[in-house]
């Protein structure tokens, strides 16, 4: 492992409350100092980086990706989908379990995070809730757990089963790891392709309704009540990828009353609504879909408000002939990994005042917290080397051909974007440069 000695750059810790002119040594994959500008004079490195000018921050952790792999390496791979991340700034990923075959066993969890997949920064992993994300018997958290998951979901399905749901909380609160529901009653979707609303009407298609989200978070808290009521556990729901204010208010409204709730929020739900699904554009189907401008800036204000608990992708490349069929019929979902960062300083930073400090919190200190990934998201002494080095000032195009993921699907093709990464270190290994 080479040291690398980062020099005159601003560091934005805010886990460690630093923000200010700081020299960094990253020695044997963990920060090994943090000193004022001088402190490090005479420090030999294998590898000096000028940061002048630049922001030097922990590197972003992505709870919500798509990784594709085993079965689908056609749309992703774990090695391209980490290649991805490593160009948005990202050090951490944590892949969902909607691969083929499901990723609810032993076996499938620990041959995803083989060294041997080639994920060039740190992979993580949430099995499926159930078995064969069906909803219908709870996987073994237990075992699941020494193996190394961080959580349980059947993201991309609900857990509809209110006896069900309520088992995988207790088991897992028994474990100390969080349940993420993707919150959709599916009983009130069939069929849908898009936001129900205006659009929709025009556009000939069926949507979906506010209620089919805020149903499911409605019922998720009221078993959270019951259980520390009833069996004096304190059960972690994360409620993935929001997308409606009604939503947001339940959720608000949970902490306020001190359940474990936390929940994400996916740049294209504060940065798009439905109207740009234009003419059938399948790059703007996802599911939650782009809402109404109202949802959307009530995922501003709860952004800027601290509601959110972090900022998520919800990465999911498609190959292009899935998407380029008709509308219903096309695969939800866009890529997200290279313009997270650049579209949360867009919107959030230039647009709406949020401190740049804030904005990382969101995508690296946060975000580790829910996962309890230790030693990430912060770079205090003696956490890990995982660095993200970016220019806040650039504002820049994204070019989807240029992309790292193998897939192209986003809405963000030509999109303009704020902050620039000019490096990734991940465990002390540049694992990216521009």
């Amino acid at each position: 492992m080479s040291d690398v000695l980062i020099l005159n750059g601003r560091l934005v810790d805010p886990a460690g409350g630093v923000d200010a002119e700081r020299e960094v040594l990253l020695r044997d994959g963990r920060v090994a100092a943090v000193e004022r500008p001088g402190g490090l004079r005479g420090v030999e490195a294998k590898e000096t980086i000028d940061a002048a000018g630049l922001i030097v921050a922990p590197g972003l952790v992505d709870v919500h990706v798509h990784l594709r792999e085993p079965g689908q390496t056609y749309k992703e791979s774990i090695a391209t989908g980490t290649a991805a991340a490593a160009a948005g700034g990202f050090t951490s990923v944590v892949a969902m379990p909607n691969t083929v075959p499901v990723n609810d066993s032993i076996a499938g969890l620990e041959w995803m995070l083989d060294a041997a997949r080639g994920a060039c920064v740190k992979l993580f992993a949430m099995p499926a809730a159930t078995f064969g994300s069906m909803g219908e018997e709870i996987t073994h958290f237990h075992e699941l757990q020494q193996a190394g998951a961080v959580g349980f979901t059947d993201d991309g399905k609900p857990v509809l089963h209110d006896h069900v749901m309520r088992k995988a909380l207790v088991v897992a609160a028994g474990i100390g790891l969080p349940v993420s529901q993707h919150a959709e009653d599916t009983r009130l979707t069939g069929g849908c392709s898009m936001n129900a609303g205006p659009v929709a009407f025009r556009l000939g298609l069926r949507g979906m309704t506010i209620e089919a989200e805020a149903r499911i978070v409605e019922r998720d808290i009221r078993l959270l009540r019951d259980i520390e009521r009833r069996d004096g556990l304190r059960p972690h729901l994360h409620v993935q990828h929001v997308s409606t204010a009604r939503a947001m208010s339940l959720i608000r409204a949970a902490k306020a009353e001190g359940l474990h709730v936390t929940c994400e929020v996916a740049p294209h739900h504060f940065t798009l609504t439905d109207e740009a699904v234009g003419d059938y554009d399948t790059n703007a189907k996802m599911n939650p879909p782009l809402r109404a401008e109202v949802d959307r800036m009530a995922m501003i204000a709860s952004l800027m408000d601290g509601t959110v608990d972090c900022i998520a992708t919800d990465h999911a490349p498609h190959a292009l002939f899935e998407k380029e069929q008709e509308f219903e019929r096309a695969p939800n979902g866009i890529t997200g990994l290279e313009t997270a960062l650049g579209l949360a300083l867009r919107v959030l930073h230039k647009g709406q005042g949020m401190t740049v400090s804030r904005v990382i919190e969101l995508m690296s200190a946060q975000p580790a917290g829910i996962v309890l990934l230790e030693g990430r998201g912060t770079l205090r002494v003696g956490s890990f080397a995982d660095v993200v080095v970016f220019d806040p000032a650039v504002e820049w195009t994204f070019d989807a051909k240029k992309a790292r993921s193998k897939s192209k699907n986003t809405p963000f093709d030509g999109a303009g974007m704020v902050g620039r990464v000019m490096a990734t270190i991940c465990e002390g290994r540049v694992v990216y440069r521009s």
